[in-house]
C-alpha cells in the first residue's frame, strides 16, 4: 500500500520543480499563480499575484472555468512545502496542461529567502 509520502515522492519525478529564485521569473512570466493550500494558510500570507484554490477543488475548479481550459497556460503552483503542490502538478498534466511548474521547498522555502509576502489588510475600526 502506498502512502502520502510514497504518492508525493512520485509527483515530483514527474513534475518541474523549481527554486524560489527561479520562481521569481516563472511568475513574472506565469498566467497563473496557485497557492493550493488551505483557505486559513493563505490569508495568513501568500506570494503576491497568487490566487487561492484549494488543493482539492483544482481540478474541479479549472475544469468549470472556460478562461482555465486552454491547456497551454503557464501555471505556477506552490503550497507549504511542495508536496501538495506537487501533487497538484501532477494532475494538472495529467489533465493535458503542458506548462505546470511547481515551486520546491513551497512557501517555507520562499519565506526563509526573504521574498515578498502579501497579507490581507484588515479594516481599522478605530
Amino acid at each position: 500500500m502506498k502512502t502520502a509520502h510514497d504518492l508525493v515522492t512520485a509527483a515530483k519525478q514527474r513534475v518541474r520543480e523549481i527554486t524560489p529564485d527561479e520562481a521569481v521569473a516563472a511568475i513574472k512570466n506565469a498566467d497563473l499563480l496557485i497557492d493550493v493550500r488551505e483557505a486559513d494558510e493563505f490569508a495568513a500570507g501568500h506570494i503576491p499575484g497568487a490566487i487561492h484554490i484549494s488543493r482539492g477543488m483544482l481540478e474541479f475548479k479549472l475544469s468549470n472555468a472556460p478562461e482555465f481550459s486552454s491547456r497551454d497556460l503557464d501555471i505556477v503552483l506552490y503550497c507549504k512545502t511542495s508536496g501538495r503542490a506537487a501533487l497538484a502538478a501532477n494532475a494538472l498534466a495529467e489533465m493535458g496542461y503542458v506548462r505546470v511548474q511547481s515551486i520546491g521547498g513551497g512557501f517555507d522555502a520562499w519565506l526563509a529567502e526573504g521574498k515578498p509576502v502579501a497579507k490581507p489588510v484588515l479594516p481599522s475600526f478605530d
